[in-house]
């Protein structure tokens, strides 16, 4: 691994793929927006070939077409959209990399895969920037961008293959595999991150063709596996009621109109809330059938540290205020709970119990902040995120952190990264290691 030295701001890396320039910030290297695909309109990625030339990251951070989410702004904070450049093939993926470094050092590598219901988001958001994680636990954090939507998740014909946003991912951990060690990451230890439909994704990485040996471990927050049966209707329903758009059409016009045709909550329940999504029976994945069956035989590759926060569908019930102004709170606490469960809880529960009967190394997690003085967001979906990345800059408008004092998520957030990086590390969280006080983990 060589780092030449540019000015006193910049290092190039010299890797398989190409030089590289990264920046130095706060403390780390940062090497941002690396192109490892590009893509057509409803085609699948083609892997980036390696360059002589220096290879320079976009100004703008790339980022796939979406609608902004007004729930998702009131409860996390505004996007300044001027550090974006909309891109319909945002296949970039940045390095995080402690600034001090010893020759020859392999450090441990944790990959990043955002969540935003298959819909929304990129790797590269404020919210998740992983320079305390990095600086604190002295470990490789790499973010990765993919398809998003109808871009990446609704398929199943020829003109419109399913599954798209699953193979950028894989082409994305195809690169950190073949180009990690020249930036003083460790090829044999890479661990997958996500969180919601981030974690729903890494769960069916795992048992994807062509990811064999291109990670160790997985840790899995928030995923909404209990929405991940029966799709196929829905699924086919909605590509038939989106089939006017083409890989000709203005792609405004697509992102302006495709809420239009979502399919109906009454005709599908709970799913048509994540409406996008993986789908069984087309590549990379197996039929619906096979998956139980595929998790049990990889149980024995893969670590996993699987779990959820205590009232995630809070982030959703609780924000409407149409709900909380006509609902009475004893009944709507109630379907908080219930749905927690349906969606988040028992799936997470049942993956782990089934992954840990076929030989698997896993735990099990549940993350409640107990703050006494904090309002009624407890536990909310993507409250684990502010503990897990910090930056208070980035967190401090949002919704669900609400009458949290921030010295509470940084003392909090501190031993949550230091366990998790020692999970990333090596498989296992010891019986002796400090928690912090919102956590409950147990080997399963």
């Amino acid at each position: 691994m060589t780092a030449n030295q540019h000015n006193s701001n910049t290092y190039t890396f010299q890797s398989p793929f190409g030089k590289i320039l990264a920046f130095r910030e706060n403390g780390i290297l940062k090497a941002k927006n690396i192109r490892y695909a590009y893509s057509e309109r409803f085609k699948k990625p083609i892997a980036v070939e390696p360059s002589d030339s220096e290879i320079i990251f976009p100004e703008k951070t790339p980022v796939c077409p979406q609608n902004i989410s007004p729930l998702l702004e009131k409860m996390i904070g505004k996007t300044n959209l001027d550090g974006f450049e909309v891109d319909e093939s945002p296949q970039y993926i940045s390095i995080f990399r402690p600034q001090n470094f010893t020759e020859n050092e392999k450090l441990s590598v944790i990959v990043w895969i955002h969540g935003g219901s298959y819909e929304i988001g990129c790797g590269d958001l404020s919210t998740a920037d992983p320079t305390d994680w990095v600086k604190e636990q002295n470990i490789i954090i790499v973010t990765v961008s993919y398809r998003l939507g109808i871009f990446g998740f609704l398929g199943g014909t020829e003109k419109r293959p399913a599954n798209l946003g699953l193979f950028d991912l894989i082409e994305a951990l195809k690169w950190i595999k073949n180009n990690i060690a020249a930036f003083g990451g460790d090829p044999k230890n890479i661990t997958l991150f996500g969180q919601s439909s981030g974690g729903d994704a890494i769960a069916h990485l795992m048992i994807s063709d062509g990811t064999q040996g291109l990670f160790k471990r997985v840790i899995i927050h928030s995923a909404p596996l209990g929405l991940r049966k029966n799709r196929q209707k829905m699924a086919a329903e909605f590509l038939n009621n989106t089939k006017m758009f083409e890989d000709t059409s203005d792609v405004l016009e697509i992102i302006e109109n495709y809420k239009n045709f979502v399919p109906s909550f009454f005709k599908y329940g709970l799913k048509a809330a994540m409406p996008f999504g993986t789908q069984y029976g087309f590549p990379p994945l197996c039929y619906e059938n096979e998956v139980e069956e595929k998790w049990k035989q990889i149980a024995k590759n893969i670590d996993v540290l699987i779990g959820l926060n205590d009232e995630e569908t809070s982030f959703y019930l609780k924000a409407s205020e149409t709900l909380s102004k006509y609902i009475p709170k004893k009944i709507l606490n109630k379907a908080i709970r219930v749905t927690t469960e349906i969606i988040y809880g028992k799936p997470a529960k049942d993956f782990a119990e089934n992954y840990a009967e076929a030989g698997g190394n896993v735990f099990l997690f549940r993350i409640h902040p107990r703050l006494k003085a904090m309002n009624h967001f407890l536990g909310a979906h993507a409250i684990d995120l502010p503990f897990i990345f910090g930056n208070e800059s980035a967190w401090k408008n949002a919704g669900i952190l609400k009458n949290i004092p921030w010295k509470y998520i940084e003392e909090n957030g501190k031993k949550l990264r230091k366990l998790w990086t020692e999970f990333a590390i090596n498989g296992s969280i010891s019986d002796t290691s400090e928690r912090p006080e919102i956590l409950e983990v147990s080997k399963v």
